[in-house]
């Protein structure tokens, strides 16, 4: 069987690549397929073997925060309101599609494609190049039916926690919740958002509004007094709207949560913006006694690199541990029957107790 290439996975299998690159916490396609190809295909041993890598690069600066209102769009829906400015963009998804094996798949050759389904990556297909899309819940804020971002210091990148050279502390505040849900496991973070729909939470979320595209990336230049910009990213962006029956303090409103991803990963977006509404119930005085609003349970245990090297370290030598285990079970159990044996009663006496029953 010839050989995959690593070009091949990043053009083929680009939903996987892009999991490796948000959870790895590194933006970088080309090194994404390669752990991807060096893994055997295991998503997790991947993310961990980018992560390692992330370790050795140099930080030679800050980037300033992105603006993901010019995004130029791919994919953006509402499902709150039917006709938004701009239109809705379907654009790639899977959900429309019918959950069927395409057999015909097994009998396509390597170069069976046409020039023209070569040339046209989704990445090409930019509907919005020319247009400006503005974010949905901003009419909510402007009718104050919904607070502007409570992100701490959202504007100043400089003030924002980095959970990748600071231990993470609780409480945390917001900035550092979404770093370590961004990094996050998807499926972790999915079954929690699941369980905040089926009663283990206080929220009916709404998807506000799900894009997908490209958003500029600028450096601040000190020695020339500006931004530069150093390139696009392509990134996944997701705003739940929650219902907020409001306290002694606020009037009744709605909530946001808010899920973002390198490249295309929906619902990894999704599931992170039910779960950072989630971990606001305490900020919001909200009863927190759900799984998915314990912000020290739900941080300390997303992260897939530490979950799967915690579980695969049982595969290694406990024999010591066993051995001590086993001792003082033995021991446990030998003066169980010793008790047992001295409290239960003689043959005798339970001939007797059947005779009289």
């Amino acid at each position: 069987v010839p050989e995959i290439s690593v070009e091949q996975i990043k053009q083929q299998m680009s939903l996987a690549v892009d999991r490796v690159m948000t959870e790895g916490s590194l933006y970088d396609a080309h090194l994404a397929a390669l752990a991807l190809k060096q893994a055997m295909g295991d998503v997790l041993e991947a993310i961990f073997l980018v992560r390692a890598y992330r370790t050795t690069l140099p930080r030679i600066g800050i980037s300033q925060p992105i603006d993901t209102a010019a995004m130029r769009i791919e994919r953006r829906i509402s499902a709150i309101y039917k006709d938004i400015p701009g239109g809705q963009i379907l654009g790639p998804t899977f959900d429309y599609t019918h959950r069927l094996l395409d057999f015909s798949l097994y009998e396509r050759k390597p170069d069976g494609q046409t020039d023209q389904q070569k040339n046209t990556a989704p990445s090409q297909i930019t509907a919005g190049d020319n247009h400006h899309y503005p974010h949905i819940l901003n009419y909510l804020k402007q009718e104050g039916l919904l607070p502007s971002n409570t992100t701490d210091n959202h504007n100043n990148a400089h003030t924002v926690g980095d959970i990748t050279r600071e231990p993470l502390q609780y409480p945390s505040t917001r900035s550092t919740r979404l770093q370590q849900l961004a990094r996050a496991d998807e499926g972790f973070l999915l079954s929690l958002g699941y369980s905040t729909q089926r009663g283990y939470g206080r929220t009916h979320p709404f998807a506000g509004e799900i894009r997908m595209g490209h958003v500029e990336v600028s450096l601040f230049i000190e020695e020339l007094g500006f931004d530069i910009c150093l390139g696009e990213i392509c990134i996944t962006e997701c705003e739940m709207l929650n219902q907020f029956v409001g306290n002694r303090q606020q009037p009744p409103q709605f909530t946001q949560g808010y899920g973002i991803s390198f490249g295309f990963c929906e619902r990894k977006a999704m599931a992170m913006a039910l779960v950072d509404r989630s971990l606001q119930a305490k900020e919001l005085g909200e009863v927190t006694d759900t799984p998915a609003a314990q912000e020290e349970f739900v941080l300390s245990h997303c992260d897939n690199v530490e979950a799967s090297g915690f579980v695969s370290h049982l595969k290694l030598p406990h024999y010591v541990d066993f051995q001590s285990e086993l001792a003082l079970v033995r021991k446990m159990r030998a003066e169980y029957e010793k008790r047992h044996s001295a409290n239960s009663p003689s043959e005798d006496d339970n001939q007797e107790h059947y005779q009289n029953a």
